[in-house]
């Protein structure tokens, strides 16, 4: 074994032997596998071995694409090599036993069409047409893929890590990793068994093993272990060699061919947990034992949609843990420890997503970032409440016994809650909040006593109206109308402090930050493509002081990318960045009235002299020490006001107890989101990523191209402004107010796909029916006439001011 590599990536299953595989395909031969026992010892060699290309979201479907694109050239490959991953492309089928479910097939249907992917939507006639073995009974449609396969999760490991091998990466088995030696936050080596091995780079790929690896870094990893079971048959008449998998979510059952058998399996109700406090250190090439009991109602399931599977002779029933994460999302990325990625967390869906997953951490590496937004998976996506290990167990409890369900749109998840609570909380559960959760913060949805019967008829259709109430109606009429007031504590904020802060910010801002104190400057951070990495307001609360705001569930990697960027080109004076979401509460109370409720709560005046629009003020609410900034998420004239956490329950008191003279409501973030959409703001994560510029996002007005600075992606973005962009988001009106898109939905125009709905809602105020979608810019002119599929309908529509509420801005400066 090599005493040092540029690269040592620790484990040698699927996820490990890609990432190899790809460094290799990248040029990086300098690099080294450590195995504890053999290769695919660890979950890899239980794998049922599906793969399925279509997923939730843009990132994660573009990895299985890739994922297929590898195993279709190992094996064309595999003639000369050898080395056979066993892919077989046979196709696949989902089936629907409701009318739910059929909704969501024809959703999905809809997705495929922006992927590219031959997706075709089925009877019940020819769902058993294309897997004869399957009894009818219930069965509505379903939907096929094709291009859907199998494979054998040990043949194509071996494949990858052979392809590495001969361009020169070394594979040690028999190696256990001991500790990791870090200097000044990077590591430096790895040190195990057999020696001590230096690098630059580690990657732990050590799937169930994950969080024990990591520790011995000071890492932690939120993966839990999960039983999983399916049985292999010995030969059933009818089984062909072309067989295509079989899902049936409704009865929690998978299907594919072995053989002349079938493999059948499911994700139980009742999850069973495996191990919570470490693998033992000889599980290797193990199984955990038979469960028949718990395994009964997924084989009756079986039995009933394939009733072959009855009377088959059994060879085995397979149980072995699977890794699985709080939220159903792969761990992808750099940790807390520089040098130090990590790629596990597959959720069963490792076979699948190894060559994306090898792509992405290649990538990653080697160029500063994934070459397509890999936030969901980002390990950093984790506050520090996930180092508890029953918290992590709960939420991976309710992913596994959830696994099959249909998802509905703005659902929320209920195990360990509550968490994180705002100091207005007890007074928001007075006033009858219905909660939801982001990061573990306790947010509301709406009050219940916001409710009327008379904006019932304004109810979405579909899926848009199951988790929605009347109060989302009433709260969005009453910011527009007179005034409302929010809690947003849950809302990042990150503080910059030091003498080099304003020159930091410069460099990593594209917008000009160099303003007089009390100045609110809204800003994209892009990283060097020109891509927004964050989307944020930063207030200067002093010459070296200055406050981010940012979404919720993006502080965490808002500031990574800040402490990196510091880290790679420290700025000539000291800047120490800082995490204060906790220590400030913060409300925003907007609307018409905003200002007659808030005035006689302070000696600030609040005119538009003394306190314009985009300005801060820092002056005291009754007795209440706050930062006032008159800035906005919903398009009404207001402010946000940030105050000491120990202040926030007496300052929300003082606001309600005043606005209740005015009919003052109080709102949750779903009228929120429908008085953004209406006024045309965009979503991180959503309408804006990585991969979309501000140029391209409609938010060039916030691109300072001539600050005098070379700011992070400045090259590529004045690039673009010279060549032009080809795309442009645009918001899209519905010509049904009530017929919702919510992402992921075709957009076409004269029959052809266009584009993709990044996002979508009501607006109450305006009455319709909002998404917005990035369309080619020949194609962007406000009227033109479109069409956006909305489960399998194609709804007229028309290209439209991006603000439908408001165009000119006036309210907000009123």
């Amino acid at each position: 074994m090599r005493d040092r590599a540029r690269v040592v990536i620790v484990g040698a299953g699927v996820a490990g032997a890609s990432i190899a595989w790809h460094f290799a395909q990248r040029g990086v031969t300098d690099a080294l596998v450590l195995e504890r026992s053999e290769p695919t010892s660890g979950s890899t060699f239980h794998s049922a071995g599906l793969v399925g290309q279509l997923r939730g979201s843009l990132p994660l479907t573009t990895m299985m694409m890739h994922s297929v694109d590898v195993y279709r050239r190992l094996e064309v490959e595999s003639e000369l090599s050898g080395r056979s991953p066993g892919w077989r492309e046979v196709g696949s089928l989902r089936i629907a036993s409701t009318t739910e479910r059929m909704e969501e097939l024809r959703r999905q249907h809809g997705w495929a069409k922006t992927f590219g992917l031959p997706m075709e939507l089925l009877s019940a006639r020819e769902c058993s047409t294309k897997f004869p073995l399957m009894s009818p009974d219930g069965v509505l449609g379903g939907i096929w893929l094709p291009t859907d396969g199998f494979l054998d999760p040990s043949g194509l490991t071996h494949a990858l890590l052979g392809g590495a091998k001969d361009l020169g990466v070394e594979v040690a088995t028999g190696v256990r990793v001991t500790g990791f030696r870090i200097e000044a936050g990077r590591v430096c080596s790895v040190l195990t068994d057999h020696g001590t091995v230096e690098c630059e780079t580690v990657v732990l790929a050590t799937g169930m093993y994950t969080p024990d690896v990591a520790a011995l870094a000071g890492v932690n990893v939120p993966i839990v272990p999960m039983a999983h079971q399916y049985l292999v048959t010995k030969s059933i008449p009818g089984v062909t060699d072309d067989l295509p998998q079989l899902r049936d979510p409704d009865n929690l059952v998978y299907f594919r061919r072995d053989g002349d058998g079938l493999v059948l399996g499911g994700y139980e109700r009742d999850p069973a947990p495996w191990s919570l406090h470490g693998v033992p250190p000889d599980f290797n090439n193990k199984l955990l034992s038979e469960d028949w009991d718990r395994f009964a109602p997924i084989m009756a399931n079986a039995c009933a949609r394939v009733p072959a599977a009855e009377t088959a002779d059994i060879v085995s029933l397979v149980n072995g843990p699977e890794g699985f994460t709080p939220d159903n999302e792969f761990i992808l990325g750099e940790s807390s420890v520089h040098g130090l990625f990590v790629a596990a967390g597959f959720c069963a869906h490792g076979i699948a997503g190894a060559g994306g997953v090898g792509r992405a951490i290649s990538e990653w590496v080697l160029d500063g970032q994934p070459s397509f937004d890999c936030w969901k998976m980002d390990i950093r996506r984790f506050g520090p409440q996930y180092n508890s290990r029953e918290f992590a167990l709960a939420r991976a409890t309710e992913v596994y016994s959830t696994y099959y369900d249909i998802h509905y749109p703005n659902e929320e998840t209920f195990a360990g809650r509550p968490l994180r609570k705002s100091p207005a909380y007890g007074a928001l559960a007075d006033l009858g909040c219905v909660f939801g959760m982001k990061s573990s913060w306790e947010r509301p949805n709406w009050f219940e006593p916001n409710e009327y019967e008379s904006h019932e008829q304004l109810r979405p259709s579909g899926w848009a109206g199951q988790h929605w109430s009347t109060a989302i109606v009433t709260e969005s009429l009453a910011t527009r109308d007179a005034v409302a007031l929010f809690d947003e504590t849950s809302f990042s904020k990150l503080e910059l402090e030091g003498p080099g802060a304003l020159t930091f910010l410069q460099r990593i801002c594209a917008n000009q930050m160099d303003k007089p104190v009390g100045s609110v400057i809204y800003t994209q951070l892009c990283n060097e493509r020109g891509g927004i990495e964050a989307d944020l307001t930063v207030t200067r609360l002093g010459i070296e002081r200055f406050l981010l705001v940012t979404g919720t569930a993006f502080g965490q990697h808002d500031l990574a990318w800040i402490r990196t960027q510091l880290e790679s080109q420290p700025p000539a004076g000291s800047v120490h960045p800082r995490d204060v979401t906790s220590s400030l509460a913060c409300f925003g109370i907007w609307g018409p009235k905003s200002r007659e409720v808030l005035g006689p709560l302070t000696s600030q005046s609040l005119d538009n002299v003394a306190f314009p629009y985009l300005s801060a003020r820092q002056c005291s609410i009754g007795a209440v020490p706050t930062i006032a900034a008159r800035v906005t998420y919903v398009g009404e004239l207001g402010w946000e006001l940030y105050c000491p956490t120990e202040y926030g329950a007496t300052l929300w008191d003082l606001l309600w107890e005043r606005g209740t003279q005015h009919n003052m409501v109080a709102g949750g973030y779903r009228a929120i989101d429908a008085l953004r959409i209406e006024k045309g703001y965009r979503v991180w994560g959503a309408d804006i990523s990585p991969d979309d510029t501000p140029f391209e996002s409609g938010l060039g007005f916030a691109v300072a191209l001539d600050k005098g600075v070379d700011f992070v992606g400045r090259a590529a973005l004045a690039e673009q402004k010279s060549q032009g962009i080809s795309r442009r988001l645009r918001a899209v009106r519905l010509a049904d107010p009530l017929a919702i898109a919510m992402g992921s939905e075709p957009v076409r125009v004269d029959g052809k796909i266009v584009g993709r709905v990044t996002s979508g809602g009501a607006g109450y105020r305006t009455g319709a029916s909002i998404a917005f979608a990035y369309v080619p810019v020949g194609m962007s002119e406000l009227g033109r006439l479109v069409e956006v599929e909305v489960f399998g309908e194609w709804i007229p529509a028309e290209i439209v001011n991006d603000a439908l509420w408001d165009p000119k801005g006036s309210r907000i400066r009123s």
